[in-house]
């Protein structure tokens, strides 16, 4: 089912006008989506309807701007998101290597992606670049939601250096900072247990060389828990979909206790 984001005004009553003329063109020129056909389309909050395709407007008829209008059938209970605010921060990698670690980081369900700049990054933006770069990053991360069915966006913020990561990081109820000098599972299987539903959790990921010493140090000052991914040393891509996956199968197994619980 294809799936759609539009913004809260877009929604009155029984219906649902697609207007965005990026996403206008995609429904109506590349599907090509017919008159009854079903999609999902999420606002800003996190809510989804379940709508049929009624027909396409045309510009005269929506002041001004072509729009596809769909009716809203139903308002599924189902939540795609993951019952707690996990914020990545990640070091820039050069190349694509961000590009991916976007891709993934939507699908396993973090809230907010933060470029940082640390000491042994590659890459290294300028005003203009960041500009152009957010853009690209944003759009990478509306993607991977419509493909994994997220009911939001995680947003890709500006980019910030790794002291101002530290401290946004130190706000979270939980913070944590894989580190290859870090040895043993035992710090790492206990923040597993502190990954709980309503909790926030900042992560921060270094780039390709690594953290340097004093960048460690100061996270741990900040009360940011470095912790062990194993003996292997692993990319930078890799790391941040190793810590997030475990992110996310905890709090998902944590929520159904909730819910059975409940029962």
């Amino acid at each position: 089912m294809h799936h759609f984001f539009v913004q809260k005004e877009n929604i009155t009553g029984t219906e649902i006008l697609i207007d965005d003329s990026r996403d206008f063109n995609h429904a109506v020129r590349v599907l090509r989506l017919q008159e009854g056909e079903k999609i999902l389309v999420s606002d800003p909050e996190g809510k989804d309807y379940l709508c049929t395709v009624d027909r396409v407007l045309q510009a005269a008829e929506n002041n001004g701007t072509s729009a596809l209008r769909v009716l809203i059938e139903a308002e599924p209970e189902e939540n795609h998101e993951l019952p707690a605010k996990v914020i990545l921060f990640q070091c820039m990698p050069k190349s694509d290597k961000m590009e991916l670690i976007i891709q993934k980081a939507v699908e396993l369900g973090v809230s907010e992606i933060v470029p940082v700049a640390s000491k042994n990054c590659v890459l290294k933006l300028d005003e203009k670049k960041a500009d152009s770069k957010i853009r690209r990053w944003q759009a990478i991360a509306e993607s991977a939601a419509k493909q994994s069915k997220r009911s939001i966006v995680p947003a890709v913020r500006e980019p910030i250096s790794f002291r101002e990561a530290v401290e946004a990081c130190e706000g979270c109820d939980l913070g944590l900072i894989p580190y290859e000098e870090e040895k043993g599972l035992t710090g790492t299987c206990e923040a597993i247990v502190n990954f709980l539903p309503g909790r926030s959790i900042g992560v921060i990921i270094g780039p390709e060389g690594g953290f340097d010493p004093l960048e460690a140090a100061m996270a741990k000052r900040h009360g940011i828990l470095p912790v062990s991914l194993g003996r292997r040393i692993l990319r930078a891509e890799t790391a941040a979909i190793a810590i997030l996956s475990l992110i996310m199968i905890r709090l998902e197994i944590a929520a159904g206790m909730e819910l059975e619980t409940e029962e």
